[in-house]
């Protein structure tokens, strides 16, 4: 856009020059070629100095006949001028310069009652505004670009804001159908088995029931934290999952109704998105621990080596056969995508004893492009 306007002022000064030359005699005296030739020159600076540029340009129009550079000096203040009455006066005083003939010391006037100068008059005129109203045409239609452009980003802006109250009243009906079915349904579980843990008798009975009647507890708490960022509007950010950090991993593993032994060595400084994704990759291998594997032990061991994060969740083979539990198969899937996120990796698979294994590296500064903080958004707990 630069060097088109570049090329544009330096073609208006070398036409500006060409009119010069046709119109401009050296026989006519050197302070004439002067004015003349200063009028061409001060077109470049016609878009940063307009006002400065018409007074160079205007006596050129009064002492000669190249009246090129004063129109296109006009035409500019015009397209960069609101005040029109200022307009109006500038468009005389160059019609009035183009009707005098300066001739020192006494300058011609025409004569307006003669009906020949009547014409020129009259065309002197028409050639002083029609630069003007030129110039105020092009500004009426940048303005209209930009009231245009407002327009547009408006419209823009009301969509986004008629998509984000979609969202959140989907969220809303999605918060309330959570609610109805799903807590009912678990706070079911729970009373039941307080029931049971009330009305039986055998220890092991009562501590299986204890530990359902904690985990539904537990799950009805989560349940109504997702419920309640369901039902908040798009407006403020909020955690879309409770932010667990490796200070809860113990209390993880004593809840997790299986017999585990935790073995750590991490610090507690780490990163916050690294923290949150260890406890994850812990909390849905014991998980699938309990799901697939009844009757196992696992062993969670937590290692920081060389600016590495390496999480190892082992269970022995099950004793037992599991029971068929629906699951949508998403959790690896998940702990992958965050991993990636932060530059690691996650790999499962059988051990040579039957068992399970599930390993999880990361870099411990949790650093990485697309990492959580840096503009992208961090996967969801287990499914």
């Amino acid at each position: 856009m630069r060097t088109r306007a570049l090329l544009l002022d330096a073609s208006l000064v070398v036409i500006s020059l060409l009119d010069v030359w046709v119109h401009v005699d050296t026989e006519e005296g050197l302070f004439r070629m002067a004015c003349a030739l200063l009028a061409a020159a001060s077109l470049a600076l016609r878009h940063r100095l307009p006002w400065l540029t018409f007074l160079l340009a205007l006596p050129t129009t009064l002492f000669t006949d190249a009246s090129f550079a004063t129109l296109v000096a006009l035409y500019t203040l015009s397209s960069l001028t609101r005040s029109r009455a200022t307009l109006v006066c500038c468009a005389l005083a160059v019609a009035a310069c183009d009707l005098t003939w300066w001739s020192w010391p006494a300058p011609e006037f025409a004569d307006v009652t003669d009906p020949y100068d009547l014409i020129i008059v009259t065309y002197s005129l028409a050639t002083a505004a029609a630069p003007v109203f030129l110039g105020q045409l092009v500004q009426a239609r940048r303005e209209l670009s930009l009231r245009l452009a407002e327009i547009s980003e408006t419209r823009e802006n009301e969509r986004a804001l008629l998509a984000q109250r979609a969202v959140a009243r989907e969220r809303a009906e999605l918060a309330r159908e959570m609610h109805d079915v799903v807590s009912h349904q678990v706070s079911l579980i729970a009373v039941r088995a307080g029931v049971l843990q009330v009305g039986n008798r055998d220890p092991e009975t009562k501590e299986a029931a204890a530990t359902i009647r904690r985990l539904s507890v537990q799950t009805l708490d989560e349940l109504r934290h997702m419920v309640g960022v369901l039902r908040t509007g798009a407006g403020r950010p909020t955690e879309l999952t409770p932010q667990p950090s490796l200070t809860d991993l113990p209390r993880l593993v004593d809840t997790s109704g299986i017999e585990a032994e935790l073995h750590t060595d991490l610090p507690e400084d780490l990163p916050p998105p690294v923290q949150r994704a260890v406890y994850r990759t812990v909390q849905e291998a014991l998980t699938n621990v309990r799901k697939h594997a009844p009757g196992t032990t696992a062993t969670i061991r937590l290692r920081h080596r060389d600016g590495t994060v390496r999480a190892t969740v082992t269970n022995t083979p099950p004793d037992r056969a599991a029971l068929t539990l629906p699951g949508a198969h998403h959790g690896l899937i998940g702990l992958r995508q965050r991993a990636e996120l932060l530059g690691g990796t996650v790999t499962a698979g059988p051990t040579t004893e039957g068992g399970y294994e599930l390993r999880l590296e990361l870099p411990a500064d949790g650093i990485h492009p697309t990492a959580p903080g840096t503009g992208a958004v961090e996967p969801a707990g287990p499914a």
